[in-house]
């Protein structure tokens, strides 16, 4: 997985709920687990824009629910600061559903714009989003 240029804050903690941000069936998503995540033993994992997250199905249509899935986290609401110096928030906490661990996903259009420190570690999600901000 690439590297983010800049200092993306960890806004979103396990339970946390997020808005699927795709047409994939789901609408609301609760985070189980985070992949790849390294902290010390015995702190609770933590993840923001553009980590790779293992999420339960909450809200959807009834094949999607309570199932587990894999996805990317694209918005979040806690403020963070980019490389050139300015700060990015969203509205809400959001994420794409991924199919497969190549980063392909589910949907085929993104709700909303993504952050462009997706573009560069997914590129699969930046080619179905409508607006990079």
């Amino acid at each position: 997985m690439k590297a983010i240029k800049g200092r993306v804050v960890k806004g979103l903690q396990k339970n946390s709920r997020l808005v699927a941000a795709d047409n994939s069936g789901a609408k609301i998503i609760c985070i189980i687990s985070f992949k790849g995540g390294k902290t010390v033993k015995g702190r609770k994992p933590y993840g923001g824009v553009g980590d790779y997250i293992t999420a339960s199905v909450k809200n959807g249509n009834p094949e999607m629910r309570k199932k587990v899935v894999n996805a990317v986290i694209v918005r979040q609401t806690k403020e963070y600061r980019r490389s050139d110096g300015m700060r990015v928030k969203f509205e809400d906490n959001a994420a794409v559903i991924i199919k497969d661990d190549k980063g392909n996903p589910k949907g085929t259009i993104v709700k909303g714009p993504i952050a462009k420190e997706v573009v560069g570690r997914w590129p699969a999600v930046a080619k179905i989003a409508k607006s990079v901000l």
